[in-house]
C-alpha cells in the first residue's frame, strides 16, 4: 500500500513540474483565474494567399465581420453563388459544395457546405503565438526529389 501511495506522489509531484514549465497562451495566468484576452487584430488586406496543400479551404481575403451566416440567411452567397459570380466578380463557391452526402450534385449549396466559416477564416497579417514548423507539399516534395 506504501508503494502505491509513494508512486502517486512521485507522478503528482511530476506532473505538477511539468504543467509550471509548460508554455500556454495564458501566459503567466494561472488557471483559477481568467486571463486578459488579446486585442483583436483589425483585418489586413493582404490579397489572395497560395494554398499549401491540394485541398486545403482557401482562407478568406475581405473582412466578414458584419457577415450574417445562420440557418436563415448566408451573407457569403451574395457574392459567390454560382448566379452572382458574374456580377460581383468574385470566385463561385467549389463544386464540391454542390454534392450531397451521397455524392449526388444539388442544384444548391448542400446544408453541410452552408457554413462557410467552419472551414474558411478571414486572414490576418499577424505574428502567430506559436512557431510553426508547417512545410507545404511543394517544399517536401523538392527535398524528396532532392535526396
Amino acid at each position: 500500500m506504501l508503494r502505491y501511495v509513494l508512486a502517486i506522489l512521485v507522478l503528482s509531484t511530476g506532473v505538477a513540474l511539468a504543467q509550471s514549465s509548460i508554455a500556454t497562451l495564458r501566459g503567466e495566468t494561472p488557471l483559477t483565474e481568467e486571463a486578459e484576452p488579446p486585442r483583436m487584430v483589425p483585418f489586413a488586406d493582404i490579397g489572395r494567399q497560395v494554398r499549401n496543400y491540394p485541398e486545403q479551404p482557401p482562407v478568406i481575403p475581405h473582412d466578414i465581420d458584419s457577415y450574417r451566416i445562420d440557418l436563415n440567411s448566408n451573407k457569403c452567397l451574395s457574392c459567390h453563388a454560382r448566379a452572382r459570380t458574374g456580377e460581383s466578380g468574385a470566385p463561385m463557391v467549389s463544386i464540391t459544395h454542390f454534392m450531397d452526402r451521397e455524392g449526388q450534385f444539388r442544384a444548391a449549396v448542400t446544408p453541410r457546405r452552408y457554413f462557410c466559416n467552419q472551414c474558411h477564416v478571414a486572414q490576418h497579417d499577424l505574428t502567430p503565438p506559436v512557431d510553426n514548423t508547417f512545410i507545404d507539399i511543394d517544399t517536401l516534395l523538392s527535398s524528396e526529389e532532392a535526396r
